[in-house]
């Protein structure tokens, strides 16, 4: 779907060179926006080499903790997508007090820098895993968030603040809870779990699945980003001060790795089950979102497990079970990054 005449022009992507990032921001300018992608770039910037030439692309190497550079940088931007964070749980415990100081701590700064600047539109990336682990079969919006890790945690205690500054009042803001993203992106990320599965089954010819019975909600990279399309384009009566899921559908991950291995479409791979202390299951509803923004999910798993495998087989991740930047653990413990802000010049 295309817009010829965006609601806002001027799009601010924190993170835009991240997984998500890498497919949400060639999408934009394809739709007509000007789009900044504020980023410390650790993954490298191939994710958008696509549009690197564009004229409606600006690149800005910066610390979302640099509150000073963030205030200059959002100045004229008529909207704000918040996707940077130290992103799942595994990279967020390699140093818990950067993981606080980027995803929780530097958040008041940016909500700060979108009042002072007059950004009109305000959308943060929080994260299904916000629930917990839940025994519902259809877990919603008004659900009570139980984080079980401190990256959940700090996701939701960011949408308690978003809420108790009352930024609506200023600036329209909503809360999107995604399930877990899935399929090939530019910059791509292999340490998702259908991903994961994937280039095991392509790879290895074996897909270990640890416990099985855990659900896990996921949507397909296409999808996500047409959300975020959508949440760019509705009414202020519909989004403003609104908290949506996201997702496609609910498996358990021994349902996805049957997926898999049936997508995959090799003789030779084999399911293997190994025990787990890894208990978090999340079953969440998105039936808000279709009803009150039209939003259905397009695309399926085995379609986001066909985009990895076509990338793999045309040579488009080489390594890729030993190159680090497929991994957010790995490059963050390559990249050791400061537990205080990274200072940079204009």
């Amino acid at each position: 779907m295309t817009s010829p005449k965006p609601k806002f022009k001027n799009i601010a992507v924190t993170g835009g060179a991240g997984y998500v990032g890498s497919a949400l921001v060639p999408y934009l300018i394809k739709l007509g926006y000007e789009v900044k992608v504020i980023d410390l770039f650790l993954y490298g910037d191939h994710g958008l080499k696509s549009v690197e030439k564009s004229p409606f692309l600006k690149q800005v190497k910066a610390d979302i903790r640099d509150t000073h550079r963030l205030r200059k940088e959002l100045a004229g931007m008529d909207a704000v997508i918040h996707l940077a964070c130290i992103s799942n749980d595994p990279s967020f415990e390699l140093n818990p007090r950067l993981g606080k100081s980027i995803n929780y701590d530097a958040f008041p700064g940016l909500v700060q820098a979108v009042r002072e600047n007059g950004v009109k539109r305000f959308i943060y990336a929080s994260s299904s895993s916000v629930y917990g682990l839940k025994e519902e079969k259809d877990v919603r919006e008004e659900a009570l968030c139980q984080p079980l890790t401190d990256y959940s945690k700090y996701k939701m205690l960011c949408e308690e603040y978003l809420k108790s500054v009352r930024l609506e009042e200023a600036c329209e803001y909503v809360i999107l809870r995604p399930a877990t993203v899935c399929g090939f992106a530019p910059r791509m990320r292999l340490d998702l779990t259908v991903n994961i599965l994937t280039i095991h089954a392509l790879v290895r010819k074996e897909i270990i699945v640890y416990g099985g019975d855990q659900l896990r909600p996921n949507i397909h990279m296409s999808d996500v980003i047409e959300v975020y399309r959508i949440l760019l384009e509705a009414s202020r009566e519909k989004m403003n001060g609104e908290t949506f899921n996201a997702g496609y559908e609910n498996d358990s991950v021994m349902h996805l790795a049957e997926m898999v291995k049936r997508q995959v479409d090799d003789p030779t791979v084999t399911i293997r089950v190994e025990p787990t202390d890894d208990h978090r299951s999340y079953h969440i509803n998105s039936d808000k979102i279709k009803r009150v923004l039209g939003f259905v999910p397009r695309y399926t798993i085995p379609d986001a497990v066909a985009s990895i495998c076509e990338a793999y087989r045309q040579g488009r991740m080489p390594n890729p079970l030993t190159d680090p930047c497929y991994y957010n653990i790995q490059t963050m413990k390559k990249a050791n990054l400061s537990e205080e802000p990274v200072l940079m010049e204009a």
